[in-house]
């Protein structure tokens, strides 16, 4: 990302390789970027995006959306499931899996080729976020439950096809932006490794703008010590979200805000008392109480019927995978 100038004058160039994505405060400072890059560079202007690296870009009054919709069929024609029947969500509720399972192998190309695939497919579907990265851990040796089970989010790729993430637009002119965070964490939820899986999503313009769904790089003893790492993780993410979109405004930015639904890690990321408890946690985790103290973020606590994050942890039933669906802004946007 490369910025120029400062308020209204404001020009922000994304660049990937040899494409440019450019935006602005104000419509004459593209265009004179423009006839400075064409006088230089032979180039292309393709106008407002409408695709770029397998993302589809609608624009309107109504704010930006962004799918995935031709690269998801794409992947469905290349498994031979276009055409079949689709499934309510992408992973049965509560599966685990095994890495020595009593199935027979599959080959291992096709599963790491469909695996990839759906990786990309993720950049737009935080909805495939969890069961796509759980899947994942398998593509050493994989098997026939394991194939079956990346089978099962492939129906479920194939009756959500246009969806995708909306973001509205800009809110009270010349107020401060301010990100909105939620982390989770589950417990031991790997039955291969007992590691627990951690989730965080952050909103800026009523849309999601950075989600993960990734397995602990160590076993938790306890669900606050997994809460704990989790929220550590997610207030790395935060400090940096909120440093770059400062950075792209030219301005300063309300301290993100972090959601947790768990009160003995809001205790012990704010409570000096409980430190003493917490010697065994690795130092790196400890970070969030340096971000708490100086203000970098505000962390409070949420139920966990409001707890975005569930859907980045664990594999749910159909009634709650498509509410919180719903409720971190993915949409049919047919």
């Amino acid at each position: 990302m490369y910025t120029r100038g400062k308020g209204e004058g404001c020009l922000i160039v994304g660049v990937y390789v040899d494409d440019l994505i450019i935006t602005r405060g104000n419509a004459d400072v593209v265009g004179r970027f423009k006839k400075q890059m064409l006088s230089t560079f032979r180039m292309s202007d393709l106008g407002l995006p409408s695709y770029y690296l397998g993302l589809e870009v609608t624009q309107g009054d109504h704010g930006i959306a962004l799918r995935q919709s031709a690269y998801a069929t794409k992947i469905l024609e290349k498994a031979g499931l276009a055409g079949c029947n689709a499934s309510a969500t992408p992973m049965e509720m509560n599966l685990k899996l095994l890495k020595e399972g009593s199935t027979p192998s599959v080959d291992a190309t096709e599963y790491r080729s469909l695996i990839g695939s759906l990786r990309y497919l993720c950049n737009s579907r935080l909805d495939l976020a969890y069961a796509v990265g759980y899947l994942s851990k398998f593509m050493e040796a994989p098997r026939q439950e394991h194939l079956a089970a990346v089978k099962r989010v492939l129906r479920y790729v194939a009756g959500t096809v246009h969806s995708g993430v909306h973001y509205h637009p800009g809110g009270k002119k010349g107020a401060m932006p301010r990100l909105l965070g939620y982390s989770d964490s589950d417990l031991a939820g790997d039955v291969n490794d007992r590691k627990s899986t951690s989730g965080l999503i952050f909103f800026l313009a009523g849309g999601p703008i950075a989600w993960q769904s990734a397995k602990q790089k160590v076993v938790a003893l306890s669900s606050c010590e997994a809460e704990y790492i989790a929220t550590a993780r997610a207030a790395c993410k935060a400090v940096w979200l909120a440093r770059l979109l400062a950075e792209l405004i030219g301005g300063a930015v309300l301290a993100p805000k972090l959601n947790v639904d768990d009160k003995s890690t809001i205790a012990l990321m704010r409570n000096p008392m409980h430190h003493d408890r917490s010697k065994h946690i690795d130092v790196k985790f400890h970070f969030i109480r340096e971000c708490c103290d100086r203000k970098l973020i505000d962390v409070e606590f949420v139920g966990t019927e409001l707890q975005l994050c569930d859907i980045l942890t664990k594999a749910l039933g159909r009634v709650r995978f498509q509410e919180l669906r719903g409720d971190i802004g993915m949409k049919n946007l047919v």
